[in-house]
């Protein structure tokens, strides 16, 4: 692609997609419109040690400042590895291909305070999902799992459950950050009234999920996963497999939810991919989604994303050359703290630009909430025979916010 294409329409308004109860968020939205195989690698044990002391890339630690929070040394490596629980399964329904299953897991990043949510969201995608298909939960936590948390979980999931542990390294504000940088960051974005603005462990997240969660030992059996959140719903039966759906046709990346950033989040991170991409033209991918990032052609950034509280996606992506280098570039520029880059657009970017766009796919027949938004099937047809529990009056897919329509423009 010639780099003169690559330009996107910058929009005034800012999404607001803060989770509000819903005369809250109506009255948001009004003022913004107004105002603009599942068995461990024997190695993992014996390299854990090392894996866990491996120094991440970046600028050099600025010994002026320090981290906010203190990076736990003592734990055992074999928390990194997890315990593994191996539940009773009754065996799939009639109908499911018993001899064929894509190399995928099903993970969530979970608190030990989240223990209720977590449940609800796993109850229901065993039901709708995977006490047909079985696939194996991977739980994570930047602590250990307490007793209580793993034998309820336990008892809800199908098939193997595993345990683990955050690599420190892969968690913890860096060295190299400039604290009294990102400190002054923070409280500029509590005064704007910016959710998550002033939280440390939100920039640790999204940094965690842009660029480490795939290198975690335990993932690196997998070439598929679904992410799953606490506190989620899912409204329809899935009875077809989209791992295998994903695996047969091709698609890398997965989704139910398009909507905009806040844009005073992210200020330098199209700039930033800007710069990347000019230097790295070989990442672009011929037929890529930029039409659905822009309006002129990459020039600046429409604020459009995939919402990645749901991901299904094959990690060969994340774990290529293209996403390797690009999140390094991101990573040294400190985007994660010193504003507050999420891994929503991280991911989206990347996607939209290394991609074809016929790699990406929109999961419509799966029914999915996240508070405040729910995507439900948009035909009666799929409602009916997916048995959903939504109604598709309720769905965000074509609402003021939503970024569907450019999602769709770009295959016509």
């Amino acid at each position: 692609m010639a780099l003169s294409v690559l330009r996107v329409l910058k929009v005034n308004r800012t999404a607001r997609a803060a989770i509000l109860v819903s005369l809250g968020l109506t009255l948001l939205y009004a003022a913004l419109a107004l105002s603009t195989s599942s068995v461990r690698a024997p190695h993992l044990l014996e390299s854990v040690s090392a894996f866990l002391n491996t120094p991440i890339g970046g600028p050099r630690p600025n010994t002026t400042t320090s981290a906010p929070q203190t990076k736990p040394t003592a734990y055992d490596p074999k928390l990194i590895l997890g315990e593994t629980h191996n539940t009773e399964y009754a065996g799939p329904p009639v109908g499911f291909n018993g001899t064929r299953r894509a190399n995928a897991t099903l993970l969530m990043l979970a608190r030990n305070n989240e223990l209720e949510k977590a449940k609800q969201s796993v109850r229901e995608l065993e039901e709708k999902f995977n006490r047909q298909f079985g696939y194996p939960w991977l739980f994570l936590n930047n602590v250990p799992f307490d007793k209580q948390f793993k034998e309820e979980m336990s008892a809800l999931v199908s098939g193997p459950v595993t345990f683990a542990l955050i690599p420190p390294h892969h968690w913890y504000q860096p060295d190299w950050i400039d604290e009294d940088k990102a400190s002054r960051s923070r409280d500029d974005l509590v005064e704007q009234n910016i959710i998550y603005g002033g939280s440390v462990s939100y920039r640790n997240m999204c940094r965690f999920n842009s660029g480490f969660f795939y290198r975690h030992p335990l993932l690196q059996q997998y070439q598929y996963y679904w992410r799953v959140e606490p506190d989620v719903h899912f409204h329809c039966v899935v009875d077809e497999d989209p791992f295998l759906y994903m695996e047969e046709h091709g698609k890398i990346y997965g989704f139910t939810i398009t909507l905009l950033e806040f844009e005073k989040t992210i200020p330098t991170l199209w700039p930033t991919v800007k710069e990347f991409i000019e230097e790295n033209p070989q990442y672009v991918a011929p037929d890529n989604a930029m039409r659905y990032l822009s309006e002129d052609g990459g020039d600046t950034y429409n604020l459009c994303h995939f919402w990645s509280n749901f991901e299904i996606a094959n990690m060969d992506f994340w774990r290529g050359e293209a996403y390797t280098e690009f999140f390094k570039r991101l990573d040294e520029k400190g985007g994660f703290y010193y504003e507050r880059w999420g891994d929503a657009p991280v991911h989206s970017i990347a996607a939209a630009l290394f991609l074809q766009k016929d790699q990406i796919h929109f999961f419509d027949e799966i029914g999915y909430e996240h508070n405040p938004f729910t995507h439900c099937p948009h035909t009666p047809g799929t409602i009916k025979k997916k048995k959903c529990t939504c109604r598709g009056w309720r769905s965000f897919d074509y609402q003021a916010y939503s970024c569907m329509r450019k999602w769709e423009r770009i295959f016509n």
